[in-house]
């Protein structure tokens, strides 16, 4: 959720510590800080608000130095604040910390730092770390943060300088990523990559309960006995290019303009020229896959919405039981996993906490975990038997759109892969499938081409105080993900529902000041969609639908009509959400909102 890169070198670490944070602001933040060493001493900038007003700051408070920390904050412990930004100080000011999770037992810290005579200035839970290192400073701090981290309980990723040792960064991780980047004469940590792909793309990845000490000539890696671990290097393969707006407005729009091209990728990935499903390095073997008796689907936020699509595409094609868990539940909820269960993890970043403990809650009963995920090298992809990557690219704006699609197609391959080898469908209903979802990417940007008619209806329907999304069979997840977007970038109350659920409570909402969506696509449900759409229009709903190209009866009595191109209803979703995407996109910008940082929200939530 915050940002963290460090720098270590002979350059002005300033400019390059700014514009790292500057590459992490997606991630959601309230304030910012910069720490250096210079001349022997520390000195901070910290500020309430947007990198922008760091910028400001440092033009008045001039930090210089060749080494030093950044920090953006999202706050968990203590309102958003100067004295709460990180970097943080011990009392003699000589060491400094940042930080990302949750130190459980801050409290309890906190109480026997004050009674040894630490004076703790903020609210935070990260002030904690940086006076327990003090305390524990022999002299080596690699010492110190590795006594220090065994009395943390919780989640961390830390870096750490002292005025002591200026030569040297010292960083730790447990349940929240932590990178190393290489450099020439230089080296740096952070949270994302997206951090230091201006200056380096080979990276070296933390496990939890290890550690890193890097010079600007050398890197050691340590587990936290203080052994040295023998690590990977990894290129990244994207480049910073690939995280700019390209000629729009925002990250989000460009988002969802490139999901046609990020659905044709998954195409030429996981379709052979033989016309059959393949899926690089899938380490899961057939023997076992012919065995699995149910799927248990974990995932958190929008992910979650692809893994109810997921239900439904694994329930029909493999004639399975499927599930599917909230990370943030199925850990705590004693499930039921049988030897022959199969786990699939979903997530974007890889690093969501949630989702991440659910898995390691799984793999207690011995189970095989798949992990559908967009970052290479991320903590789930790492943590799991096997892992099939989205090739979405950098999703920068918190909202996710094309990670959503993305992790749908993947499903709707994983699924008829699977059934092919389960005997469970037929080869020529494979064939027709793998032929329908060729031509979704052209029927993306036939949607896409009428975003001006969408933004249209959006103009029309600002007023609006709520909104209720209703959806039926495998569009009910599109219409909780349309809702979701919806509040996410504009703060409107939005309510998605099964349309089957609308006399059972929700109807009793419905008046002219609620606007409702219906999903009304060709299907075998439409005659009923048709219901709720008539229920809704004699209690004075205000209905945007989005229907099927050719559709007349819907014109007979609606006037705000989204269409869709014709598709087979099982793979309708990749169709649908496109217009709800763009419908919640233009309500946000039109009220004026920084849709790509919403209020309150982070981009990988990285804590519990």
């Amino acid at each position: 959720m915050c940002g963290i890169i460090g720098y270590i070198g002979s350059k002005d670490a300033v400019p390059i510590l700014a514009q790292g944070l500057k590459n992490l602001e997606y991630r959601g933040y309230d304030s910012a800080g910069i720490v250096t060493i210079y001349k022997g001493k520390l000195a901070t900038a910290k500020c309430k608000g947007r990198i922008a007003d760091l910028k400001s700051l440092l033009k008045k408070k001039v930090l210089r130095g060749n080494v030093g920390l950044g920090h953006t904050r999202w706050a968990t412990h203590g309102v958003p604040s100067v004295v709460n930004a990180h970097p943080h100080l011990d009392c003699s000011g000589k060491i400094s910390v940042v930080h990302n999770g949750i130190i459980e037992n801050f409290q309890d810290l906190k109480e026997n730092l004050k009674k040894q005579g630490c004076k703790i200035k903020s609210q935070t839970d990260t002030e904690v770390a940086a006076h327990l290192i003090s305390k524990l400073y022999k002299g080596n701090l690699e010492a110190a943060v590795r006594g220090a981290v065994k009395k943390i309980k919780g989640s961390f990723a830390l870096g750490v300088i002292s005025s002591d040792e200026p030569g040297k960064i010292v960083a730790a991780r447990r349940d929240s990523p932590l990178v190393v980047g290489l450099g020439s004469g230089e080296n740096f940590i952070a949270s994302d990559v997206a951090a230091i792909l201006n200056y380096t793309k080979q990276v070296i990845y933390l496990e939890d309960n290890q550690m890193a000490v890097i010079t600007k000539d050398s890197v050691n890696m340590l587990d936290m006995r203080g052994n040295k671990v023998n690590k990977d290097i990894n290129t990244i393969s994207y480049r910073q290019e690939d995280v700019q707006k390209r000629g729009f407005s925002h990250f989000m729009a460009k988002e969802i303009h490139e999901q046609p091209q990020v659905l044709s990728r998954i195409i030429s990935c996981c379709v052979s020229r033989q016309n059959t499903i393949r899926f690089k390095d899938f380490n899961l073997d057939s023997s076992f896959l012919k065995k699995v008796e149910n799927i248990i689907i974990i995932a958190c936020g929008t992910a979650y919405h692809a893994g109810l699509v997921g239900k439904y595409i694994m329930e029909s094609f493999l004639r399975i039981p499927t599930s599917v868990d909230y990370g943030s539940e199925f850990r705590y909820r004693k499930p039921v996993i049988r030897k022959n269960s199969l786990v699939i993890a979903i997530s974007q970043s890889g690093e969501t906490a949630d989702t991440l403990a659910g898995v390691r809650e799984a793999k207690k009963s011995k189970v095989r975990v798949l992990s559908i995920c967009n970052v290479l090298g991320s903590s789930l992809t790492r943590e799991s038997d096997s892992v099939i990557y989205t090739h979405a690219g950098p999703e920068i704006s918190v909202a996710s759109t094309k990670a959503y699609t993305a992790q749908i197609m993947t499903l709707y391959f994983l699924g008829l892969y699977l059934a092919n080898l389960r005997n469970s469908l037929s080869k020529s209903y494979i064939n027709g499938a793998i032929a329908s979802l060729k031509k979704v990417p052209t029927k993306q940007r036939e949607i896409l081409q009428n975003s001006s008619a969408i933004k249209a209806i959006a103009k029309k329907h600002l007023h609006f105080g709520a909104f209720l999304y209703l959806g039926r069979n495998i569009n009910f997840p599109t219409a909780l993900e349309g809702a979701l977007k919806l509040k996410e970038i504009s703060y409107i109350p939005a309510e998605g529902y099964a349309a089957g659920e609308m006399k059972h409570g929700p109807i009793a909402l419905i008046d002219e000041y609620r606007a409702v969506v219906c999903i009304a696509n060709n299907s075998f449900v439409f005659d009923k969609m048709v219901s709720n759409i008539q229920e809704t229009l004699a209690r004075k709903g205000k209905i945007i639908a989005i229907a099927t190209q050719g559709n007349k009866q819907l014109r007979e009595y609606l006037k705000e009509i989204i269409f869709i191109p014709p598709i087979e209803e099982e793979f309708s979703p990749l169709l649908t959400i496109i217009p709800l995407q763009l419908l919640a996109y233009y309500i946000a910008v039109l009220k004026g909102y920084d849709v790509d940082k919403p209020r309150n929200l982070a981009k990988s939530v990285t804590v519990e």
